[in-house]
């Protein structure tokens, strides 16, 4: 299923921010952002749902397309355009029936086994890594480093890649070179609430020509 990612793939954290999803979209989207995950990992679900659905509103106001990470139950009640799932979520041909055709659905994976094994399912693009190491997740999978990342980009020939993992300003221009379409990012944009808008539009400036 054909799919143009962005440069800069930004993922929303509440915690890291102080701020809500919806504030953390629409300051990303002042830096240039178009498309952003939004990732909660502790609140309630009523909780979520109401964060989700005033981040997909600030979303659509500013013309950026938000995804869900884990809950395609949640992407949907929202109208969200799409889910991020994870080895361990729902699977994609049932989030895909209850999505729909037009929904964007991403899959994570962290080896070359898995990453094979995502071509042959209904999604738009599959997330590598972690890249390298990465405080921003419980339990992260080991780093694949460069190398790994290169490997899964000749097995997986055109298809859409998301690195994610330690990606910083420093070794952006690095991921894309070793063959990863976009850059998940959380902490190198996130770090400093007030700095977001100017971290986005500068690390989409730099990878502009990459």
């Amino acid at each position: 299923m054909s799919f143009v990612l962005p440069k800069v793939y930004p993922i929303t954290d509440a915690g890291l921010t102080g701020l809500s999803h919806a504030a953390q979209v629409r300051r990303l989207a002042q830096g240039g952002a178009s498309f952003v995950q939004l990732r909660e990992k502790t609140a309630p679900g009523r909780e979520f749902y109401e964060s989700a659905k005033a981040a997909v509103v600030a979303a659509h106001e500013c013309g950026v397309k938000l995804i869900i990470n884990d809950r395609a139950d949640i992407a949907a009640a929202v109208g969200a355009d799409g889910v991020h799932l994870g080895q361990d979520d729902l699977p994609v041909n049932a989030a895909r029936e209850l999505l729909g055709t037009d929904a964007i659905i991403g899959l994570s994976t962290h080896n070359p086994s898995q990453a094979a094994a995502a071509l042959g399912l209904a999604i738009n693009y599959l997330a590598f890594g972690p890249v390298f190491s990465t405080y921003t997740k419980d339990n992260p999978a080991p780093e694949v480093g460069l190398n790994g990342l290169s490997v899964v980009r000749k097995k997986t020939g055109n298809f859409p890649i998301v690195a994610i993992g330690g990606i910083t300003e420093q070794n952006a221009i690095d991921v894309i070179q070793a063959g990863a379409n976009s850059v998940a990012v959380i902490s190198a944009l996130l770090s400093d609430s007030k700095e977001i808008t100017h971290k986005t539009s500068t690390l989409l400036r730099l990878l502009s020509d990459v």
